[in-house]
Order: C-alpha cells, then sequence, then structure tokens
C-alpha cells in the first residue's frame, strides 16, 4: 500500500522505468539452481518474489549465470527492471539502499542481497558481462561443519599434476567433451518465454579461458576459472577430469585430448562430474566503460556500495585450516 512501510513513496515526478544492478550471494543447497523453473524452489523465483512484493506489481529480472541446482554464489549479478503500472504514478522512486534492506527483508536467510546500483536502461546482467569467475572447493580432510560447501576427495590427490593441467585450459578449446544438455532450457522461464535455443545444445561449445590455476590452502584445493562465458556443467566436469587425473586414474595425454574436444568411450567424463556443493559462482565483471553504476561493487567508491558488499567481498566460502574451519579473511586480488 502506497505510504506504508512495507512498500515505496514519495512525492517526485520520475521517469516511468528504473533499472538496478543487483549482487547476490546465496547457499543454493537446497535451491534448483538459479533459474525460474515450473513448480521448482530457485533462487531468482525468491529474488522475484521479494521484489514485486515491494514494487507492488510485476518486475523483469535476469542473472548473469544460470547456476545449477545445489551450486553456491557469493557475487551473482542480476539486473532489476522496474516499470510504472500506472503514468500518472508520481512516488519518486526508493534509493538503492531502501530497496537492498526492503527485498533483504523478505528474503530467506540463505539468500542475500549484497548491493544495489542504479544501472543504465538498457544494462543486461548477462549480455553486458565479459567475464565470470567460478571457484571449486575440495577438502582433503573430513570436516563436521561445511561439508555442503566442498566435495572431500578421500584419497591423496597429486596436487602439482592436476595445477599443470589447469594450466592448460587457457586460451580457447573446445568443451563438446565437458558439456551436458542444458535441461533447463527445455524448461524454459517460469513465465513461459524459453531460453534461446529451445533446449538445443545450439550453445558454441569454444570457449576463451582467460585464467585458471590450482592452489591450495590448509585442507582445501582451490581451483579457480575464469572465461567469458560457459557451456553447461562445464566447471563441475572440468573438475572431476582433473581429479581423475590427480588420482593418477587418466594421464596428461587424455586431458589434453579431451580438451581438443575428441570424445572417448573410456573416458566417461560425465560420470565423473563433480559434486555441486564445491562450486561457488565467484565473480562477474563488466566493461570498466560501463560507469559506476555497471561496474564490479569492488571498484566502485566504498561510499556507493551497500553496506553489506563492504563486509562481504567475493571469496570462496571458507577457509579451513588443521586447527579447524574459520572465515576466509578479508583481502582484495590484485587488478588484472
Amino acid at each position: 500500500m502506497p505510504g506504508s512501510a512495507h512498500s515505496y513513496t514519495g512525492d517526485l515526478k520520475t521517469p516511468e522505468g528504473k533499472t538496478w544492478k543487483l549482487t547476490v550471494e546465496y547457499d543454493g543447497t537446497k535451491y534448483s539452481g538459479w533459474q525460474e523453473q515450473r513448480n521448482a524452489r530457485t533462487v531468482q523465483g525468491q529474488l522475484r518474489k521479494a521484489a514485486e512484493e515491494f514494487f507492488e506489481g510485476t518486475v523483469e529480472m535476469q542473472g548473469a549465470g544460470r547456476t545449477d541446482a545445489g551450486v553456491h554464489a557469493r557475487a551473482q549479478v542480476a539486473h532489476l527492471r522496474v516499470r510504472r503500472a500506472n503514468q500518472q504514478d508520481k512516488r519518486r522512486w526508493p534509493s538503492a539502499n531502501e530497496i537492498l534492506r526492503a527485498i533483504n527483508s523478505r528474503l530467506p536467510s540463505d539468500v542475500c542481497l549484497l548491493d544495489v546500483a542504479e544501472a543504465a536502461p538498457g544494462f543486461h546482467a548477462r549480455h553486458d558481462a565479459v567475464a565470470r569467475t567460478y571457484v571449486y572447493q575440495i577438502s582433503t580432510r573430513r570436516t563436521a561443519f561445511f561439508k555442503k560447501f566442498v566435495w572431500w576427495v578421500k584419497q591423496p590427490l597429486d596436487v602439482a599434476a592436476m595445477s599443470i593441467a589447469a594450466r592448460q585450459l587457457i586460451g580457447r578449446h573446445n568443451f563438446s567433451a565437458f558439456r551436458a544438455e542444458d535441461k533447463s532450457r527445455l524448461a524454459g522461464q517460469a513465465g513461459g518465454n524459453p531460453e534461446p535455443g529451445g533446449g538445443k545444445n545450439d550453445e558454441s561449445p569454444i570457449v576463451v579461458v582467460t585464467d585458471a590455476g590450482i592452489e591450495t590452502e590448509g585442507d582445501l584445493i582451490l581451483f579457480r576459472i575464469t572465461a567469458s562465458h560457459f557451456v553447461w556443467r562445464m566447471v563441475r566436469r572440468v573438475m572431476g577430469a582433473l581429479v581423475k587425473l590427480g588420482l593418477g586414474e587418466i594421464t596428461p595425454n587424455d586431458f589434453s585430448s579431451l580438451l581438443e574436444g575428441k570424445t572417448n568411450p573410456k573416458l566417461d567424463v560425465a560420470a565423473w562430474t563433480a559434486p555441486a556443493s564445491g562450486l561457488f559462482l565467484d565473480r562477474v565483471r563488466y566493461p570498466e566503460t560501463a560507469g559506476p553504476e555497471a561496474r564490479d561493487p569492488e571498484t566502485r567508491d566504498p561510499e556507493t556500495r551497500g553496506p553489506e558488499t563492504r563486509a562481504n567481498e567475493p571469496r570462496p566460502a571458507i577457509r579451513e585450516s588443521r586447527k579447524g574451519a574459520v572465515p576466509r579473511e578479508r583481502r582484495r586480488r590484485p587488478s588484472r
């Protein structure tokens, strides 16, 4: 109701529509992925429900990455587009901070809006993104507290061999051997608007990877990969193949042949798919020329960023040590 504590209010004449860039973190354990689906609980569905309740009408929303069921995000990005249902509506638009607080108050505890920034009318979270970074976390020991955020690999791994193979990912490669059919495209959007391609694997398997590598931190093995886009389940299948290599069950030549797009019935990549629990969408990057409203929250002036963003920069979920599992320390990555 206009003027109530549960909706926005004001008396300034404003444009008919507004677009905002949202940065979101979520624990994907209990969700059927990011993208809305019929008869399924999704992160996008929860966000849309909260936004439509606050704005008292339908909104347009799309994310930069369509994370799969059980996959988490430290910094998913979505655009939120709202248009006036009534052109005579003279209420002012809410501030970014008002939107952040109002939507967060309506979200479940495992989804959190970190940052809201006004964006250009044509800003599109998915199409305007120039790079996405995923991080996969493997634990080398049993953990009582963070098992839903890691893949516990019990056998010893040859991390050096895995690291060499991971560096081979950098460049332009054919990831046909690591691609799965995206069933969410068959289902389409909850509103009945299917994704381009209608469920077919018409997305090019050629991906340019700008950075990839493996690092260890305490009892964690972290695989980080950055690319302009990813084919469905690519990161989890690459991770599975790297673990097979680390276990000595495949050779470096086997991995290289898969990276050339060659399929081999003896190499069952689909069966090696790493569990969703260890995967995080870590960061989405946009052109520096897009202006402050469309840049990564980390690159904007601290005074224009939401308080949740300043306190929770996009990092992998946990850091473990032999003395126990503790939150990762805040630290800013060097700019590339």
